[in-house]
């Protein structure tokens, strides 16, 4: 048998390539498969809306015993089909079970370099006289032409598209009581 050159470097590619994949430790004989056990197995399966942007898009939520084991996209969902986004794909995070989670207010004083965990009562107080001060210093009852206009243009609020309608309904009616202007809302973005 006549061999010409092309037909030898194939040949011996293929030789060399098989002494390789023996070499390396490679089985081709058939193995068996085993189904893992599933972490969700006995868990409670529960619809929910990813809270971050203003998408909605569907999340699948798995718990046992009122943790939650598991989150991911739902599949029957008809805005994301089962995706999700880096964002989505980390609310698992979020949590009660989570021990990373922060869970009480945190504050830096001003040029401090710790956070330490204060409470709520301190943290709020301290979030309405900083809201307080700042409208004060920049209320106007009347604009330059003397018109009456009770507003404040020192605070700005962009909204979350997390809000559902009755709360963004009271949040809007409390920044227009402030004086606010300048109100945004993130699903406009």
């Amino acid at each position: 048998m006549e061999m010409n050159r092309r037909q030898f470097l194939k040949a011996s590619g293929a030789t060399i390539s098989g002494i390789a994949i023996g070499a390396l430790g490679f089985d081709v004989s058939p193995i068996e498969a085993y189904a893992a056990s599933l972490r969700i197995m006995h868990a409670d399966q529960t619809t929910t809306i990813c809270p971050y942007c203003a998408v909605g898009c569907g999340i699948l939520v798995h718990t046992i015993g009122g943790k939650v084991v598991n989150t991911e996209g739902d599949p029957d969902h008809p805005i994301n089909e089962g995706s999700l986004c880096s964002k989505g794909m980390s609310v698992y995070q979020l949590s009660h079970n989570n021990p990373n989670r922060i869970t009480a207010p945190m504050y830096r004083p001003a040029f401090g370099t710790q956070w330490k965990e204060v409470s709520w009562d301190f943290a709020l107080d301290r979030i309405a006289g900083h809201i307080k001060a700042s409208r004060d210093k920049s209320f106007e009852i009347k604009n330059a032409a003397g018109r009456e206009v009770n507003r404040t243009m020192g605070i700005a609020s962009l909204g979350s598209a997390a809000l559902d309608n009755e709360e963004c309904y009271i949040y809007q009616k409390f920044l227009r009581a402030l004086g606010l202007v300048y109100i945004e809302h993130q699903a406009r973005i």
